[in-house]
């Protein structure tokens, strides 16, 4: 008997701080019966979505059309009644600012046909209306290029596919089955969820033959060089390695593989191919990264310089506007702030929103507020503001909604999801996975050892419209977006509300040579 009791006080020891932190989420329901009424009833997803989209157009760090839509989130967080609204600077941006003015592309012989096309973002522009021979170019080693040498001054050169179109069987939208959703829950690992991550290694070898191969384009002194990149005749927006200062590149333009395939098809059969382009790009000084940050000021006396913090990425490329990627998760999160100062939220913690701006080009936005106020980068020091961060929310995979949230293998904050989930289980959010997931600036934070989470979101048609010229306010799920704000103000103000902070990892030593999540 006396055993028994031992091993049930032990077991009671144990799981202790599991029991507490589940006791402990005194949640009001009240207030997440307010966000939902005024998210669903007074809803400005619409209103917010079009400034974001169509009315401030493509958003590519460093461009005009960014800095005009930073200008516009700012005004916005202003109408909303956020404080401490500001345009701050993040990081040093190399590459500089660069706007699309104009472009043309279509195949002239052996007869007539107009291209969809998308200019390579921080190359140069053609000297007016180009016409000529397209000549292709296959190069699978460096050693390749000898054949090339003399013979192309002047040309169209039409680099070979990389990929061929393969027809898919499933749909480019989908919505996580109750199946994943419970595989998911299920994990007994942090491991990979969301996108698997991509081949690193592969794509930097890819990346140095092609680096290789323009210099020797531009040496012999081609007119242009056409890419093949997208499907479904939609080309993708992706950007040249260039570094504010230096020579302007050559003029690339990407072209869908429809286009760029029909007219290897046509040289590989000796059939000749001319085409007319006209490109012209501008080059602005813009040195800098930004991010767009505002604030509902906390009200506790002991807790109001504790932060607890929202955000999306506000850049985008330059084909479209960026809905998908990643308005949304910006509209999501200034509906989220909108809702809460709407119901004169009143919370404990300060509740902050950051738009972050070069999250395509690496994370800048982010990890420069991190370097600012959080940690130094190199030494690992922690900065003024360490110990007043509460959590970081992030919404950055597209339009699809919230199905429940990775923690990052951070168990401790398992119970705590949980039990926050528990209101928006008839919304069909309420899985918490162990597994992680990549690729945007949530990693900023964890790979800092904060406690930063990315949501778990259905998948909408990341393939055919991410990066793409498709990605326009027609991408957006309406009724998806609203719930997915409705659920952000009541994470925000959970977090602001409870007594303590929610819990970071525990510090591991790291082994030599290992790379954490967001470069930190």
């Amino acid at each position: 008997m006396k055993i028994k009791k031992f091993y049930s006080g032990l077991f009671l020891l144990m799981f202790l701080p599991f029991i507490l932190s589940a006791q402990k989420e005194n949640l009001d329901l009240g207030m997440v019966y307010k966000i939902k009424q005024e998210g669903s009833r007074g809803s400005s997803i619409e209103d917010i979505a079009f400034g974001l989209t169509d009315l401030a157009g493509p958003r590519l760090t460093g461009s005009t059309g960014g800095a005009n839509a930073n200008e516009w989130a700012k005004k916005k967080m202003e109408e909303i009644g956020l404080q401490n609204v500001r345009i701050e600077e993040a990081r040093d941006f190399t590459r500089g600012g660069w706007d699309n003015m104009k472009a043309y592309t279509a195949m002239t012989e052996p007869y007539y046909s107009n291209f969809a096309c998308n200019p390579v973002a921080w190359t140069g522009s053609t000297n007016g209306l180009v016409k000529g021979e397209v000549v292709l170019v296959s190069a699978q080693t460096e050693a390749d290029l000898e054949k090339y040498k003399g013979k192309l001054a002047g040309k169209i050169v039409l680099l070979p596919t990389t990929a061929t179109y393969q027809v898919s069987f499933e749909a480019l939208a989908t919505r996580y089955t109750d199946e994943e959703l419970k595989n998911l829950a299920m994990a007994q690992s942090g491991g990979q969820g969301g996108r698997p991550p991509m081949d690193f290694t592969a794509m930097m070898a890819q990346r140095a033959l092609r680096t290789k191969i323009t210099a020797m384009l531009k040496t012999e002194g081609v007119a242009l060089i056409i890419n093949n990149s997208g499907n479904f005749n939609v080309p993708r927006s992706t950007g040249a390695n260039y570094k504010a200062g230096d020579p302007e590149p050559i003029t690339e333009v990407n072209l869908p593989l429809e286009a760029a395939g029909r007219m290897e098809r046509l040289l590989k059969r000796n059939i000749p191919v001319k085409m007319e382009v006209e490109i012209q790009n501008r080059f602005v000084p813009a040195n800098k990264v930004y991010n767009v940050i505002g604030e509902i000021p906390g009200t506790d006396k002991l807790l109001k310089n504790e932060v607890v913090l929202l955000g999306g990425h506000i850049d985008s490329w330059h084909g479209s506007t960026g809905a998908a990627d990643n308005a949304s998760g910006c509209i999501v999160m200034l509906e989220a702030v909108r809702i809460l100062k709407t119901l004169e939220a009143a919370p404990k913690r300060t509740i902050r929103v950051a738009l972050w701006g070069g999250e395509e080009q690496g994370l800048n936005g982010s990890r420069g507020y991190v370097e600012k106020y959080l940690m130094d980068a190199t030494t690992r020091t922690h900065k003024p503001d360490w110990d007043k961060f509460a959590a970081y929310f992030n919404m950055d995979n597209g339009t699809g909604k919230y199905r429940g949230i990775y923690i990052q293998s951070n168990e401790l904050v398992r119970d705590i999801f949980a039990e926050w989930l528990k209101p928006f289980a008839d919304m069909g959010c309420s899985t918490v996975t162990i597994r992680n997931t990549s690729g945007t600036d949530h990693l900023s934070f964890d790979g800092a050892g904060l406690p930063g989470f990315q949501f778990i979101q259905d998948e909408i048609e990341y393939d055919r419209g991410y990066h793409t010229v498709m990605d326009t306010y027609e991408r957006l799920l309406m009724p998806d977006l609203r719930q997915n704000a409705i659920i952000s103000a009541s994470f925000a103000w959970f977090a602001a509300q409870r007594d303590a902070k929610l819990p970071g990892k525990p510090a591991m030593k790291q082994a030599p040579g290992q790379q954490r999540p967001g470069g930190f």
